[in-house]
Parts: structure tokens; C-alpha cells; sequence
């Protein structure tokens, strides 16, 4: 066999023309064409607004001129601000309060929903309707329910003769009406990605484990969750890159009040930059959190991944 496959023409070629052969293998820069939209898009969103950024960040910069360069003194300025620092616990204080709550209950929704009936696909479909509302619709729905005296919950507790929290107003209880809210939203995603992965999982396995006695525990401790381990670890990971980038339930809901108890890092860098105008500090404060989640998704991920090789 040749080398190299080559293309030629059936037709007979005229007396004393040699046939042109085309090389399969060879580049074809042509190709480009349909990845180009991509890569232009790719570039112009992503790799040149980050770049940008590590530039804007090191630069005392304002919305009128990129002004001198000053190295590290933005990042030494965030460290001595001390709403910034406050702006970081409560970011990680939110992913604490939302990521496993976000996890374990969408694994357990799964696990409910994981039928082929009508009233679980019903099921199924309300748990994730909430997912595809807007922020705005979402803050504006626990708003009303949080509303003191007159609101859903402040209804529901009066019927009891109690006195609702004040999720909006208390500072210690802030940052969970919140995370309460945004678990309502995001729920979907995780219900959804577990049920695809327990979708996965032969029904075989099932068969022979009931033929063995197997309990449900012990079904859904050999079998169920190490199936779908990979699955737990990447809706761990995706809901904490995006739940350290909260910013529209709590500018919405609390101004980031009270007290800056419940301001993101996110909320906090459109105030510097767009408020504020210091585009300089705004873009080093976006730089810290782009790589306070690197860390965090890279640290849960190898952990986790470490934990499975050795079980």
C-alpha cells in the first residue's frame, strides 16, 4: 500500500496530460474559514479582555486615559481596604452557604425524580422552570416573599403567631436570604446533570444487585454514587465558578448592605471602577478574583480527583 492515499480523477485524461493528484493528508488552510468566526469572537471577548485587564490593573487608570504606570500599588491598596477584604469573606461565605446546598439537594432531586412517570416528569420540569427566569424576576419574586409584615413569609409565620426573620434587614441573616434565593434559582442545572448521569448507569448493575439482597443504602453506596462521581465533581466545580461571580441578587436585593455584609468581590469592583471611576483598582480587584476561583475550582478538583484514586 502507499505511503500516502491519493485522490485522482476517473476520467480518462487526454493523451500526454498527467493527472493531478491531491494528498489527503495535506493541510487545508481553507478549513480556517469555518473556525474563524470562533476564534474572532474567542479572542475578542476572552483572551484580549484578559489581558487587558493584567494591563489595566498595573496602570492608574480612568475612563478617559490608561494615566502612568504604578506597578503593584492597586493590589496594595486593595489589601488595605478594608471594604474589599470584607467584600472577599462575604463571597466565600456565600459559596460556603450555596455550592453543597446547591449539590446535595440536586443530587437528592435526582435521585426523587428518577422515574419514568408523569408526575416526575411534571416534577422535573417545575423544579427546573426556575432556572431559565432572569436575576431581576428572581430578586423581584424573594423580595415580596421577603417583604416585613406583609410579605409571604411574614403571612405564613403570622398563622403561627411568630415573627418572620428578617432576611433583608438583619445583618447576621442578609447573606442566607440570599443564598436561599439563589438556590431556588440555580437548582435546575444540578437536578439535571445528575439525572443524566443516573440515565447512565446500566440498569444491569441494578438487576444483579437485587438478586444479591442488596439494600437501597447499599445500592446507593456501591453503585449509584461511585457512578457518578465525575458528574458530582463538575457540578461542584461550575456552580463555584459561578457563585463567586454574585452580583445581581445582591445588588438588587441589599444594595450589598447592610453594613457591606452582603457586597461581592464582583459588586464591589462596578462600584470602584464604574462608580468610583477607578478603572485601575477595579481591574486588580477582578484580577484577585479570577484567581481566587482558578484556585478554588483547581483545589476542589484535585482533591476530590485524589480522594477517588485511592478508594
Amino acid at each position: 500500500m502507499a505511503d500516502q492515499l491519493t485522490i485522482r480523477e476517473t476520467a480518462a485524461p487526454a493523451a500526454g496530460v498527467r493527472v493531478p493528484s491531491v494528498n489527503i493528508y495535506a493541510p487545508q488552510w481553507r478549513n480556517f474559514v469555518f473556525v474563524a468566526p470562533f476564534l474572532f469572537f474567542f479572542t475578542t471577548l476572552l483572551i484580549f479582555p484578559l489581558f487587558w485587564g493584567m494591563w489595566l490593573s498595573v496602570h492608574k487608570a480612568d475612563t478617559f486615559s490608561t494615566g502612568r504606570f504604578v506597578g503593584l500599588d492597586n493590589y496594595v491598596r486593595l489589601f488595605h481596604d478594608k471594604v474589599f477584604l470584607q467584600s472577599v469573606w462575604n463571597t466565600f461565605y456565600f459559596v460556603l452557604l450555596t455550592v453543597p446546598t446547591l449539590a446535595l439537594i440536586g443530587l437528592f432531586l435526582a435521585l426523587c425524580l428518577n422515574r419514568r412517570t408523569r408526575t416526575a416528569a411534571v416534577l422535573r420540569t417545575l423544579f427546573f422552570s426556575s432556572s431559565v427566569l432572569s436575576v431581576t424576576i428572581v430578586t423581584l419574586i424573594w423580595r415580596i416573599v421577603y417583604i416585613p409584615n406583609v410579605g409571604l413569609l411574614s403571612t405564613i409565620y403570622g398563622w403561627f403567631g411568630a415573627t418572620a426573620p428578617a432576611f433583608i434587614s438583619d445583618p447576621s441573616l442578609a447573606m442566607i436570604g440570599i443564598a436561599i434565593a439563589t438556590i431556588w434559582w440555580c437548582i435546575g442545572l444540578p437536578m439535571m446533570l445528575f439525572l443524566s448521569a443516573l440515565q447512565q448507569i446500566p440498569q444491569d448493575i441494578y438487576e444483579a444487585a437485587a438478586l444479591d439482597n442488596a439494600n437501597r443504602w447499599q445500592t446507593l453506596r456501591s453503585i449509584t454514587l461511585p457512578s457518578i462521581k465525575r458528574t458530582f465533581i463538575l457540578v461542584i466545580i461550575i456552580q463555584i465558578v459561578l457563585q463567586f461571580q454574585l452580583f445581581g441578587q445582591a445588588w438588587l436585593m441589599t444594595r450589598g448592605g447592610p453594613n457591606n455584609l452582603t457586597k461581592p468581590i464582583v459588586l464591589y469592583i462596578y462600584e470602584t471602577a464604574f462608580r468610583r471611576w477607578d478603572l485601575g483598582m477595579g481591574a486588580a480587584a477582578s484580577e484577585i478574583l479570577f484567581v481566587l476561583i482558578l484556585i478554588a475550582a483547581m483545589a476542589q478538583y484535585l482533591v476530590t480527583r485524589n480522594k477517588g484514586d485511592q478508594a
